[in-house]
């Protein structure tokens, strides 16, 4: 199993619409993705390591998939309309990891 993992980074004035990407976002990633996309989760960034201090990502969402490959295939054909999507809820730039699931 393979974690894709898209970090949105929080830096001053970042906005994030976590309502529009709760019920219109995700919801049109997991259409596009379909039976490919095994799991998903989002987390919204609250703190840093200190408490108080600020989340150094704004927000988080985890997509897993059997292989990188079923995320390839799955991913590939609507790259352009799920990427077109991101500046109707934010102005951060995410970042892409892939990750084996160990545990």
């Amino acid at each position: 199993m393979v974690k894709v993992s898209v970090l949105y980074p929080n830096r001053a004035n970042t906005k994030f619409d976590m309502t529009y990407y709760l019920n219109h976002h995700i919801p049109m990633v997991r259409r596009r993705l379909g039976s490919a996309l095994k799991g998903v989760s989002v987390e919204h960034g609250i703190s840093g390591e200190e408490p108080g201090s600020t989340a150094p990502y704004i927000a988080t969402c985890h997509l897993l998939f059997d292989s990188v490959q079923e995320f390839q295939t799955s991913f590939g054909p609507h790259a352009q309309v799920i990427l077109e999507d991101i500046p109707k809820y934010t102005n951060s730039e995410p970042l892409l990891q892939i990750g084996e699931v160990k545990l």
